[in-house]
């Protein structure tokens, strides 16, 4: 009760706009609505004299943010003035039931969102037989589109902009005193508010968001399918591919042989080229019936050259890209705050500067223990590197295993999806959980075939599943399904115990994805744990660090091109396909030649980076992976001598605040690059002594 006194009273005075310079610039945003300054200050006036000077500034606070948002369909001047009259509340008793009102509320709101959406883009998500042309029109239904717009129409966002104060997350981090927990679920509540976007926007974005996840989904290479130059079908029983995420995984599968497997890693590598190229036949992608030599880009019919099969895929790739950036640019027009769809993916939902992250990656790029990391993976492989070696897979456990061994061993304890299901207690004690909390957490996550590479869905409301998605070949579970299974375990469970435990849902959640990504990571590094393969010494423990660090380094490249490639986005708005895909090669060949080929001692020019799919479905996604691993680490270090289920809960009950204020209490350190740098400096000691 005195907390949430405490922030509707004693914090008043800090119910400006923030920071230095940030009330003026609202001012000046209030100037270009409908409602001037000189209708905002009468209603100030007249609200302070009802209410009294005590509540001067969060009058002014309040006022002010709705009249940001006021449209002219929202009402007439006096309808403005009328609204705030009847809807400001003064007394913290009516604030804290307010706040508990719409903790509820939305609740429901976004756990049945969720639920129906799930629902929808089922036949899209899940390998449950063929696709119908129907399932397509369904998976770009979301009958929430309008929510937003139904919101400020009902004025249910305009009431809670008057009553709760709408902090940008800059600012919420120099706050002072720190925000208490009650104070947060009030800042989250504003930030509901702080995008309007109309519903047939939210419509168009979903739409081209749902065709870009179905063209990423389909884009499969058959590996059995693939011929070297001299004829010969270096992976007869191959399996099918996702791109990227099933190339890659295979290039690194192959490292159990590294020095039998060259060929088929170079072959790989070659296929990864002519996708980020678009030189790919668009007749091979998702066919087994059709031989390609992706040397000599050649199509095979029946064993013979097939010259009309050879036309290369049209600029789909990047025509999707542009597809979801001009929408983005057309929200641009309606987000006065974030006005730009960078602003929004790196200040409103990441909760921490571009420059910041940006900054954070090329530390890592940079670093000079990232040459001598190459420098042992070339002793390790006693060859020269090639680009493909930047998913080197040799430092993990596993990599000393071979993927038949590993197969068999998972198909033993998980002969399929079910079993996994079934298994989920004894997996999570495995990891050290209780047996109350395992069954508690397995009781709430649903295991399904996942059609595309896999993925976690958490749920919004306290009634439902959070759900994970695992590909599941047709002989059963493989190594590969059960390590992205581990992976998306890890989601799941963040995402139950930050839902079901946390203290409001207004707080559901951790601060951004790359949270979230970092607790998967804690639970695919230990894949190993659960089928009894694990080692834990000191030469472990140094493996793991340089691990992390090449996973690290790798997706850095990558996800700094996705931001390269958003900002050439804007400042070319006119982009063809073609361009765009001339563009991010550029951009994807300049990070290369200056932070990947002299320190692999390698070829210059390799578009490799560009081959994530990331880039095409999961916009400005990228950069949270490497973040991610970075968050992961120091969370990794400080569980070193604790039990890691005990802390993960402890960590993730602190909900959606801010990143700075989460990475304190979770580890009593901000979020740095230093202690991964560090680690791989003393690593570097230990492996080669």
């Amino acid at each position: 009760m005195n907390t949430r006194m405490a922030f509707a009273v004693g914090l008043a005075a800090s119910w400006m706009l923030g920071p230095t310079g940030s009330r003026a610039e609202t001012v000046r945003k209030v100037e270009k609505t409908v409602m001037g300054p000189e209708i905002v200050e009468r209603v100030i006036a007249n609200l302070t004299a009802r209410h009294g000077a005590g509540q001067a500034e969060r009058i002014r606070r309040g006022v002010t943010q709705v009249a940001m948002f006021w449209r002219e369909e929202d009402g007439t001047a006096q309808e403005f003035e009328d609204f705030c009259v009847e809807q400001f509340l003064s007394k913290p008793e009516e604030l804290e039931n307010a706040l508990d009102r719409f903790d509820r509320m939305f609740e429901a709101l976004w756990g049945h969102e969720i639920a129906v959406t799930r629902t929808l883009r089922e036949p899209l998500d899940l390998d449950t037989g063929p696709n119908l042309p129907l399932d397509l029109l369904f998976g770009s239904l979301n009958p929430f589109d309008h929510l937003s717009d139904d919101l400020f129409r009902t004025r249910i966002a305009f009431a809670a902009l008057l009553n709760f104060p709408l902090y940008s997350n800059r600012e919420v981090d120099q706050l002072s005193p720190p925000p208490t927990r009650e104070d947060w679920a009030r800042i989250r509540l504003a930030q509901i508010f702080d995008l309007r976007v109309p519903g047939e926007l939210k419509q168009e974005q979903t739409r081209v968001a749902t065709l870009a996840n179905h063209y990423i989904d389909g884009y499969n290479i058959h590996t059995a399918a693939l011929r070297a130059p001299d004829g010969s079908k270096p992976f007869p029983d191959g399996p099918k591919l996702i791109s990227h995420w099933g190339l890659r995984d295979h290039i690194k599968a192959l490292y159990a042989d590294a020095r039998a497997n060259l060929d088929r890693q170079r072959l790989i590598q070659k296929v990864m080229e002519r996708i980020v190229l678009q030189e790919i036949p668009l007749a091979v992608i998702d066919r087994a019936d059709l031989d390609w030599d992706p040397v000599s880009n050649r199509v095979f019919r029946d064993g013979k050259p097939d010259p009309a099969l050879e036309a290369r895929e049209p600029d789909r790739r990047y025509a999707r890209i542009l597809d979801i950036f001009q929408v983005e640019r057309k929200i641009d027009a309606v987000s006065p705050l974030y006005p730009t769809y960078i602003s929004r993916q790196f200040d409103r939902v990441r909760g921490i500067p571009e420059s910041a992250v940006e900054s954070l990656l090329l530390q890592v790029l940079e670093a000079p223990v990232g040459a001598k990391v190459a420098a042992l993976i070339r002793k390790r492989l006693g060859r020269p590197l090639e680009p493909f070696d930047i998913w080197y897979d040799g430092f993990k456990a596993r990599g000393a295993i071979p993927e038949r061994e590993l197969d068999a061993r998972v198909r033993e304890r998980f002969p399929t999806l079910q079993a996994f299901q079934q298994g989920l207690p004894g997996v999570l004690q495995a990891l050290g959980f209780d047996p109350e909390t395992a069954r508690f957490l397995a009781d709430r996550i649903a295991v399904d075939p996942a059609r595309g590479a896999g993925h976690a869905m958490g749920a919004g409301m306290r009634s439902d599943l959070a759900h994970l998605r695992t590909r599941v070949p047709p002989g059963g579970m493989d190594y590969k399904g059960y390590n992205i299974a581990m992976h998306e375990l890890g989601h799941t469970v963040e995402q139950t115990f930050s839902l079901y435990r946390v203290d409001r849902v207004l707080l559901n959640g951790v601060p951004n994805t790359a949270f979230t990504e970092a607790m998967a990571f804690l639970f695919q590094e230990r894949d190993l744990d659960v089928l009894g393969l694990a080692r834990n010494d000191e030469t472990a423990r140094a493996l793991n660090a340089l691990d992390v660090f090449w996973s690290t380094r790798e997706i850095a490249g990558v996800a700094v091109l996705d931001m390269r490639m958003w900002r050439w986005l804007y400042e070319h708005p006119g982009a063809t396909p073609a361009q765009l895909r001339e563009a991010v090669v550029a951009i994807a060949k300049e990070l290369w030649n200056r932070y990947y080929a002299p320190v692999l001692g390698t070829v210059r020019d390799s578009p490799l980076l560009a081959v994530y799919s990331h880039m095409v479905a999961y916009a400005l996604y990228l950069p949270d992976y490497p973040i991610g691993h970075l968050i992961h680490f120091q969370i990794d270090r400080y569980v070193q001598n604790r039990s890691l289920a005990r802390e993960m809960e402890r960590m993730c009950v602190q909900g959606r605040i801010s990143p700075a204020a989460w990475m304190q209490g979770a580890v009593a350190e901000p979020l740095s690059a230093g202690p991964l740098l560090d680690a791989v400096a003393s690593a570097l000691r230990v492996v080669t002594k």
